[in-house]
């Protein structure tokens, strides 16, 4: 699976923003969090605490249930996760769901809708068409975590995964990042 590059990824948010709140929202959640389409729809409302700034998510595929941080992004408005989470919730109407992705018609929005709705932004933003599925949301946070630095075991939480080797599949590396790491590592014992 390909991951995106920050910049693929910030023009993806601002073609989702350019859509709708809720777009942009779970666009920005779904990367944040890493999380599947399936998880970003069957977040409830009961799982987004805005007082505490936190979201509790229900992994699938057997990974860990994990409660995370909303964050501000003052540097980027686009990663701001507090501010599109208020902009959806002043557009979402009341239906009756406890879900908080509703689709158009109302109640649950299925994930095969979030796939066309990702799809539609990332064509938008020019993506080539093997970058156009949600699941590179997933590949992106873990390669954009790895890229500065974090180490593995905070990326593993991060994803929700409960053994290493299911955040392995998610890390790409290449021999220059390896060898520079590793030089690094050198530089600072000796």
């Amino acid at each position: 699976m390909n991951h995106l590059t920050p910049n693929e990824l910030l023009a993806v948010l601002k073609a989702a923003r350019s859509r709708s709140a809720r777009d942009w929202c779970m666009i920005l959640l779904a990367y944040r969090h890493g999380m599947r389409a399936s998880e970003v729809c069957d977040l409830k409302l009961a799982d987004v605490d805005t007082k505490a700034g936190s979201i509790s998510i229900r992994r699938l595929k057997g990974s860990l249930h994990t409660v995370q941080p909303l964050y501000r992004h003052k540097g980027q408005p686009l990663l701001d996760e507090v501010t599109a989470l208020r902009a959806w919730m002043r557009e979402r109407q009341p239906d009756g769901s406890d879900y908080l992705f509703l689709s158009q018609k109302g109640g649950r929005l299925h994930r095969s809708q979030f796939f066309r709705i990702f799809r539609a932004c990332a064509e938008e933003a020019g993506l080539p068409p093997r970058k156009r599925h949600p699941h590179a949301l997933k590949h992106s946070l873990a390669s954009h975590l790895v890229a500065g630095n974090m180490n593995l075991a905070l990326v593993k939480q991060c994803l929700g995964h409960k053994a290493i080797g299911s955040t392995m599949k998610y890390v790409g590396t290449s021999d220059a990042q390896a060898s520079e790491a590793a030089q690094a590592a050198l530089m600072r014992l000796y």
